[in-house]
């Protein structure tokens, strides 16, 4: 009977937290226009926040920084974040500390094809902004695999659930809105495919 209990309690503070985040975010949907068509990070951080909620990511932070953050360095913005370690920062799926091995990566997605698709057929490079802003609804520096437009597959890197810490950061969707949260929690909400990329 207790256990019982304490399921309805928790259940119910799981409501009103969600019943709190929908208010945040029909208020600020409603106030967040700047006359521009994009929103503010404050309701990109309220419509994420319902997204982690409703897939069961509990434990992520939202950390505002500086405008100039990407002109700092890695140990800047480590600080900045309240980070333990550099290899924690990351920009969208891809490491800062590593570089990208697209071989790596051609491989992961000729297996995942079935050797199908010929290894020459993959093209690896960068989204141009215009494409990628259609594609993720994310302007450039502000892109987060969290809420995207269209349904992307996601990576991550390897490296990065092998950390120490179950703990790492993205962007959070506007470029100064960055998202912490843990690593297992991440990848049990949104399964991405896991891959020795850098």
């Amino acid at each position: 009977m207790a256990a019982l209990a304490d399921l309805e309690a928790k259940q119910s503070q799981i409501l009103d937290r969600i019943a709190q985040l929908e208010s945040r975010l029909t208020s600020a949907s409603l106030s967040s226009s700047d006359g521009s068509g994009e929103t503010t990070a404050e309701s990109t951080e309220t419509r994420l926040s319902v997204i982690l909620l409703a897939r069961g990511v509990s434990d992520f932070a939202w950390k505002r920084v500086p405008s100039d953050y990407y002109d700092q360095s890695l140990e800047y913005r480590r600080q900045i974040l309240a980070a333990s370690r550099i290899e924690q920062l990351c920009k969208t799926i891809v490491m800062y500390m590593a570089r990208l091995n697209a071989e790596s990566i051609k491989n992961f997605l000729y297996a995942l094809n079935d050797k199908k698709v010929p290894k020459k057929r993959f093209n690896m490079r960068l989204a141009p902004e215009d494409e990628s802003l259609k594609l993720t609804g994310f302007i450039h520096n502000a892109v987060t695999c969290i809420g995207m437009r269209t349904d992307i597959p996601v990576i991550i890197d390897e490296a990065i659930t092998k950390l120490e810490e179950d703990y790492f950061w993205l962007g959070g969707g506007d470029v100064d809105l960055k998202l912490g949260m843990k690593t297992s929690q991440f990848l049990t909400a949104f399964r991405p495919f896991v891959v020795k990329c850098s």
